[in-house]
């Protein structure tokens, strides 16, 4: 079992190829392998392994496949950190007695597991290195598919192999400077559950204040369904606060005016360049 610390960035197909580039770029930079992968996740029919906060997939990387347990975890500034196993496989079927080395174990009946949708997409890896820190940034562009469905995905992901955790906040902003980008806290397999009509998030506005966390977990959520979120002054005020200790008030006025009258977060993204720096600067307060 290991601990994975990432900051995953969304972009549009042009800002993915801007991205890269600034990456290659980079004085620290080497340019890793490109790979295809081939992503299938699986679920119970009443989705018992999502209710556990739980994703499992296989993964087929040229004639190599990988099964992989992931767990939802928590966001710690900005970052998706969670426990993840992973088992080398002989072939594309599960091996369910690889669970029992997993919490997992005996607390979800998983006999009737099923294929729930697939991520598959082409990667380019680039690493980045600077001193004790070591950071590994996969760059992600393909689909999301379930049922005759799809949706693009086109991703950054900046995953920390080595030294401090504060690098990661520091090159995904300093990436946000210069390309827009949307700090997204849905995670793949949370856009697959939705494609497939297996997760559906709660939009509801709060009554109490909002934390950073939950305001930009709020944000992605609508992102992901193409909602408005709707939120009043009265719940901002934490994060305000915060966009005035970060020095982004002028950043923070154009996006808080809009989402209080129903802009959706996607017209945000677009209108608003900075929105992903801004995004970063709170997660990092």
């Amino acid at each position: 079992m290991a601990i994975e610390l990432e900051i995953k960035l969304t972009l549009s197909e042009s800002a993915q190829r801007q991205a890269l580039d600034w990456l290659l770029a980079l004085p620290d930079a080497q340019k890793g392998a490109r790979k295809t992968l081939v992503n299938r996740y699986y679920d119970t029919p009443n989705a018992l392994l999502n209710q556990a906060k739980a994703a499992l997939r296989v993964r087929q990387a040229g004639d190599r496949y990988i099964q992989t347990l992931k767990t939802r975890g928590e966001f710690v500034n900005g970052a998706h950190q969670r426990q993840e196993w992973e088992w080398d496989l002989s072939g594309p079927e599960l091996d369910l007695s690889l669970l029992e080395q997993t919490p997992l174990h005996n607390q979800v009946d998983l006999s009737d597991l099923e294929l729930a949708f697939e991520t598959n997409f082409e990667r380019q890896i680039v690493m980045l290195s600077e001193g004790d820190n070591e950071i590994e940034v996969a760059v992600d562009s393909g689909k999301i598919l379930s049922g005759g469905r799809s949706m693009p995905l086109h991703e950054v992901e900046f995953e920390l192999k080595a030294g401090a955790p504060a690098c990661l906040m520091m090159q995904a902003a300093a990436l946000a400077a210069d390309v827009p980008v949307f700090l997204n806290l849905v995670s793949k397999a949370e856009q697959g559950y939705y494609l497939a009509d297996i997760y559906q998030p709660d939009l509801t506005a709060p009554q109490d204040p909002l934390s950073v966390t939950e305001f930009l977990h709020l944000l992605s959520v609508g992102w992901l369904t193409g909602k408005p979120v709707r939120l009043p002054e009265s719940v901002l005020v934490n994060v305000e606060a915060c966009a005035r200790q970060a020095d982004v008030m002028s950043l923070w006025r154009e996006v808080s005016g809009p989402l209080n009258n129903g802009a959706s977060v996607a017209r945000m993204i677009e209108q608003v360049p900075g929105f992903g720096r801004l995004q970063l600067a709170l997660a990092a307060q």
